[in-house]
């Protein structure tokens, strides 16, 4: 279990902002747009023909990239290719670097492997039914920091089709929020909104994410950035309920009570707490 560890910038970051490897004209806008974190990317952001000039692109750049204050992560391709030990070559030419997205992880042994490279923290993409069976061992593995659903690929690898609410996927969020909270993991992160120019989605997905227990989400697009922050937050109603149990617990000095016909226990009251907390 990953208990005990000291809490890290990558811990708490709610946005996570995908930049195609090969685009090296966005990286600088990238590291500017707000996200909490960038993920420079390898793998499905990129065409097999020019992984290989990626991979040089992030490299020539990178001493002008890190250090300026935000982690900055590298998403290699999944073992069994090609570019596997490319990538994995690449790692040690990246001082600073952040964390390791994996994807397509369907075993603790492609951790095992990546460990033998790498000491770097590992953010592990689930995309597949394999990957859901395998959760508890991959969430167990030694340097994973915080599990990542890639849910567009599991859609693929499993044929679901999910409607707008995704409530197909329920039981696999659910999953990691479970493997989440029994491993000490930081909270996971979900999965792109697809539509960049849809507020009100981005917004209902971001909810959906945060009744689940998840802390962040992965972005395709910067104007994402600031729904995403504010989608996380409890809303004004939230909030105003939870400062009113607290002072309420306050008052009656920790003991059960009833508040607008709700009994108010521990419970709740830890829960008012969180929700003033991630509003600060």
């Amino acid at each position: 279990m990953n208990t005990g560890r000291r809490a890290r910038p990558l811990d708490q970051a709610r946005s996570l902002l995908f930049v195609p490897g090969n685009r090296p004209e966005r990286f600088a806008k990238a590291l500017a747009s707000g996200a909490d974190a960038v993920i420079f990317d390898l793998e499905d952001a990129v065409p097999a023909a020019d992984k290989a000039a990626a991979r040089l692109g992030i490299a020539s750049q990178w001493p002008q990239l890190y250090g300026q204050g935000r982690p900055l992560l590298l998403r290699i391709n999944a073992e069994g290719g090609p570019d596997w030990p490319l990538d994995l070559a690449l790692l040690a030419r990246l001082p600073g670097l952040a964390a390791v997205m994996c994807p397509k992880v369907e075993s603790a042994l492609t951790l095992t492997r990546l460990a033998e490279a790498s000491s770097l923290p590992v953010l592990p993409l689930i995309e597949s039914a394999r990957g859901w069976q395998a959760l508890a061992e991959i969430a167990a593995a030694p340097g994973v920091l915080r599990l990542v659903l890639g849910h567009i690929d599991f859609m693929a690898d499993t044929d679901i089709s999910c409607g707008a609410d995704e409530a197909e996927l329920a039981p696999l969020r659910f999953a990691l929020a479970m493997q989440t909270r029994l491993a000490g993991l930081a909270p996971a992160i979900d999965g792109v909104t697809v539509q960049t120019d849809d507020a009100e989605r981005l917004l209902a997905d971001c909810q959906r994410a945060r009744r689940y227990g998840f802390g962040a989400k992965l972005c395709i697009h910067p104007r994402q950035i600031d729904g995403v922050h504010a989608g996380l937050l409890p809303s004004d109603a939230e909030l105003a309920w939870a400062r009113r149990v607290v002072e309420a617990d306050a008052a009656a000095g920790g003991a059960a009570l009833q508040l607008d016909g709700r009994m108010i226990d521990r419970p709740v009251v830890l829960q008012a707490q969180r929700w003033m907390a991630l509003a600060e």
